[in-house]
């Protein structure tokens, strides 16, 4: 301190910390002129301990005006030193920085004001400082002091412009910084950071696209800001990556699209809209790159293609599409596991068509990597019977035709009429809303007969009497009247006269037994009137209750439909008494009014025919044969009486109860 007090005049110290701007100029002129001198002499031993003076004595001083006149001799050193200048920076620029957080808001301006006036001299070579005034200047970007502010941005534009032309500026020491702060909120900040972020970007030799996945999601985060300004200038910047992107040879999808999928489920819709862009365009340019973030994809893309806005709507849609396009093995990383995780959650969402979406990817998984798919079939199945409960009938369709191709294998064929059975017994809304639907579904999608054989083996052992008799009455509703199953009718009717029908009839006929009226009308369909006249005698009193009786009407209402038009015509007569007594029906309420209308009837009549069989073509033939095309009628009435003695047995047991 010393050497610097005989260099520099008392008279300059005072000065230099006056109150007075001018005279703290002045000062700082004589001082440049000293070190000028000094400089030319080369001894910058001297220079240096003029610095430290500078530095100890006044930039930290608790005297605000001893920090200005610090401040402004430094830069005046600086100035002095011109091209020697860069051998003092350790010296000449933490101080400077260091009096960018000063309380003092005219110490911050000055603070500004010498820093641009130190890098004005030696440009380039204080590139070594950059971290650090960078990180100064973003503070000062959102400075309370509208000057501190002013000045804070001159600075700027002049370190941008040094920065642009250095060739010693270091982009991956940059990074971590720019990582760091890319997450404030502050708007003047925001503003600062994409300024930047633009400029380094247009400087040829910085690769900002390689460092992209570092600060990608800072700038989907500026496009919610409520300013928008800042939303264009992200957005803008956003644009001309994206540009870069299409044009790179060489670039780090994976990193981008996990950021991406964040955004796309953003509440935001400007950034939805612009994540998804993003992905549409990565899903056609990332190729094999992408395939281990498939599922993470089609997470975002299925929620999106419902979208309320109808721009969102179109590009997720078309993404989605391009992304089904793509062919990938399951040796790739191509994660089938993943995908069904992704898609089965997506079920649940309360839009139709992504929910459809989501099966018809996993149709399409099933179709291309069925193994696969069976390996997880586990972790979808519940959720795949669960939505044939779904309110759209589209939905319910497209989960049929999967079940259908999932039970191509007789083992899971079995498994799922299983399955499908026990849904409709815990849930019988299901099968009073869907139940026709769905097995007429399976019928087409699956054979009709076979579908009808394995529910009737279920049915035949099923535990609880009244779900079996409620499912096999609609089961037996939909055999009669459905157009899908006109080939089952058709086979039922040869019973008689063929191996087929016979099989078919003696298989249906071991769980219709659960229901008197599902028998009557599986005998009249096959044309065994004479079993069936022996059904209905075999019935007692108690049979005869309100649910037989409405039975009974639907079973009469029946007979006036195409389907038992061979009925009609074999005995037209009898069937015209029956049609006029129809109406009468609901109102009998026991067993011996039943019989009396019977006794009246002539289509009952013959049905009491003991001992006769009416042919095709409408002869009544005499015999009692219990054993009629190897069907053992005997036994089938034995199988029949032990059924409905159980069924009188629970509801005897539901009565004490």
């Amino acid at each position: 301190m010393a050497d610097a007090l005989s260099v520099i005049p008392t008279s300059v110290l005072r000065n230099l910390s006056d109150k007075l701007y001018e005279k703290r100029k002045n000062a700082a002129l004589e001082v440049e002129g000293i070190v000028k001198q000094l400089a030319s002499s080369g001894d910058h031993e001297k220079i240096s301990a003029v610095i430290n003076l500078l530095t100890t004595e006044f930039t930290y001083s608790p005297q605000a005006n001893h920090r200005k006149g610090g401040l402004i001799g430094l830069a005046a050193a600086t100035v002095g030193l011109s091209s020697e200048a860069t051998q003092h920076l350790e010296q000449i620029v933490p101080p400077v920085l260091n009096s960018f957080s000063d309380q003092d808001g005219r110490v911050r301006y000055y603070a500004c004001e010498a820093l641009y006036n130190i890098a004005k001299v030696v440009r380039g070579d204080f590139i070594i400082f950059f971290n650090q005034i960078f990180d100064a200047l973003c503070k000062l970007s959102s400075d309370p002091d509208a000057n501190v502010q002013s000045a804070a941005h001159l600075l700027d534009r002049l370190v941008k412009d040094i920065v642009t032309e250095s060739d010693q500026f270091s982009i991956e020491e940059f990074i971590p910084l720019l990582r760091e702060r890319i997450i404030v909120l502050n708007p003047h900040v925001r503003q600062f950071l994409v300024g930047w972020i633009t400029v380094l970007d247009s400087v040829p030799d910085i690769d900002m696209l390689g460092f992209l996945p570092d600060f990608l999601d800072g700038l989907f985060n500026m496009l919610s800001d409520s300013s928008h300004e800042i939303r264009q200038q992200a957005d803008s910047a956003l644009s001309e990556f994206l540009q870069e992107i299409k044009n790179s040879p060489s670039v780090d999808y994976g990193r981008m699209a996990e950021i991406l999928v964040q955004r796309a489920a953003s509440p935001d819709e400007f950034t939805r809209l612009t994540a998804i862009t993003w992905i549409n365009e990565f899903v056609k340019l990332g190729g094999d790159q992408l395939i281990p973030y498939y599922a993470d994809i089609l997470g975002a893309i299925l929620p999106c293609i419902s979208d309320k806005e109808e721009k969102i709507r179109v590009v997720a849609r078309e993404t989605n599409e391009e992304l089904r396009a793509i062919q990938a093995d399951p040796v790739e990383a191509f994660d089938v596991g993943a995908i069904l995780s992704i898609v089965r959650r997506q079920l649940d969402n309360e839009w139709e068509f992504t929910r459809i979406e989501a099966l018809h990817w996993i149709s399409t998984l099933l179709n291309r990597h069925r193994a696969e798919v069976l390996c997880f079939l586990n972790d979808i199945f519940d959720t795949l019977l669960k939505a044939l409960s779904d309110s759209s009938d589209e939905v319910v369709l497209r989960v049929l035709d999967i079940h259908a191709c999932i039970a191509q294998d007789p083992l899971h064929f079995r498994q799922l009429l299983v399955f499908l059975v026990h849904n409709f017994r815990v849930d019988h809304s299901l099968l009073e809303r869907r139940g026709a639907l769905i097995i007429r579904r399976l019928c087409v999608l699956l054979d009709a007969e076979r579908v009808y054989r394995e529910l009737s083996t279920i049915l035949e052992g099923e535990a609880d009497l009244d779900f079996a008799c409620i499912m096999v009455q609609a089961l037996n509703l939909i055999l009669l009247t459905s157009s899908e199953l006109s080939k089952l009718r058709k086979l039922l009717k040869q019973s008689l006269v063929n191996a087929a029908g016979k099989d078919l009839f003696v298989s249906l006929y071991a769980s219709w037994c659960h229901s008197p009226m599902a028998i009557i009308s599986l005998c009249l369909l096959a044309q065994t009137y004479q079993h069936a006249s022996a059904v209905i005698q075999s019935l007692v009193e108690e049979d005869i209750n309100v649910k037989f009786l409405v039975q009974l009407d639907k079973l009469i209402c029946l007979l006036e439909t195409p389907i038992f038009t061979y009925l009609r015509l074999q005995q037209s007569a009898a069937f015209k008494i029956l049609r006029t007594r129809l109406k009468t029906v609901p109102s009998y309420s026991n067993g011996d009014q039943l019989k009396q209308a019977s006794s009246s009837n002539p289509y009952f009549q013959i049905l009491h025919h003991t001992g006769s069989q009416i042919t095709e073509d409408g002869d009544i033939n005499q015999g009692n044969e219990n054993l009629q095309n190897g069907i053992n009628f005997a036994s089938r009435l034995q199988q029949f009486e032990q059924m409905q003695h159980q069924h009188r047995m629970l509801v005897k047991s539901q009565a004490q109860s």
